[in-house]
């Protein structure tokens, strides 16, 4: 198993589909495909043109989660009375350059999904007792992947009173979204390699520039 957030790690992903933007993948506008679509489809192709990861920007929310995550993690834990295996990239079972990373693999059938989210944030999902559709997404697509049936969705913030700190919400496989979101990416994939196609046609075989 390659562990997350190593450099190795980020080579398995490149130029492929993952479930932290499967939100990007779907996401429409009234018009069409929206911006973040687009900008998502370029960044693979930059990627499998040249090798190199392209998310890497971390900011300050962002690193906040990932120093957070191992207190979370151990909270869930103690919580469910349950242990979290890590895990690395892993591949969709019939569809090639697409994958997932789950936050963990918990027993027989279930993944967790940690978030550690401004306190606004947290409370609000406390609140509502709702997921977020991109993150409901992430997780059918992290199903898709791993062929499990349920994903803890964790949302933890450290700096609230201990009784407010972990919340848990449990959502199931649901195998109708999964097919729809299987069918989107493959579109996206197809129009990927459509494009990939067309810029070795066009470029590749251009004659070299003399000074």
């Amino acid at each position: 198993m390659t562990e997350q957030g190593t450099d190795a790690w980020r080579q398995q992903r490149v130029g492929h589909v993952t479930a932290s933007r499967i939100a990007d993948v779907i996401a429409k506008t009234k018009s069409g495909p929206s911006a973040s679509r687009a900008n998502y489809m370029a960044a693979l192709i930059a990627e499998r043109l040249t090798g190199i990861p392209q998310d890497n920007y971390v900011n300050g929310a962002m690193q906040h989660g990932i120093d957070t995550e191992p207190e979370a993690r151990a909270a869930y834990e103690f919580r469910t009375d349950t242990e979290v295996e890590s895990c690395g990239f892993i591949l969709h079972p019939t569809i090639a350059m697409t994958g997932a990373s789950p936050d963990g693999l918990v027993g027989q059938n279930g993944l967790v999904e940690i978030k550690c989210p401004l306190t606004a944030t947290h409370l609000e999902t406390m609140l509502t007792g709702s997921v977020a559709g991109k993150y409901d997404a992430q997780m059918q697509w992290q199903m898709a992947c791993t062929e499990r049936q349920w994903c803890d969705f964790v949302s933890y913030d450290p700096r609230l009173p201990e009784t407010m700190r972990l919340y848990v919400h449990r959502v199931k496989r649901d195998n109708a979204a999964i097919m729809a979101l299987q069918t989107e990416v493959m579109v996206f994939l197809a129009e990927l390699d459509r494009r990939m196609a067309e810029l070795t046609q066009r470029f590749v075989k251009l004659p070299a520039v003399t000074p």
